[in-house]
């Protein structure tokens, strides 16, 4: 076997000491680079959740819009309905008024 000599030795003992340090140098950055990607995934997924709270409270406007509208023309619509029987009621009250006095006046008159 043959033996290494001091500076073989000696030059292989630098070479992975140099090698360790590039590694533990490159764990340093993946570990930076993890954190980074996850400050802008972090970032990404805030933006993104405000843009669907916006889209949603949009539709939500657009909805409620649209039930107000629909019970505004039901409540139009009731209105209308209620204005002519109450019409219709008068019409007949002013109809039978002069017969409903001339039964009371009668009805008096007799007792």
């Amino acid at each position: 076997m043959a033996s290494l000599q001091p500076s073989s030795v000696s030059n292989i003992m630098k070479a992975l000491n140099e090698l360790e340090e590039k590694i533990d140098s490159l764990n340093t950055k993946v570990a930076d680079m993890k954190k980074n990607l996850n400050q802008k995934a972090n970032s990404e997924i805030d933006q993104i959740m405000e843009k669907t709270r916006e889209m949603a409270t949009k539709e939500a406007e657009v909805i409620i819009n649209q039930a107000k509208e629909k019970a505004n023309a039901q409540s139009q619509s009731i209105t209308q309905e209620a204005e002519a029987k109450v019409a219709e009621l008068q019409s007949k009250i002013d109809a039978s008024f002069d017969d409903a006095v001339k039964h009371v006046v009668s009805t008096v008159l007799k007792a």
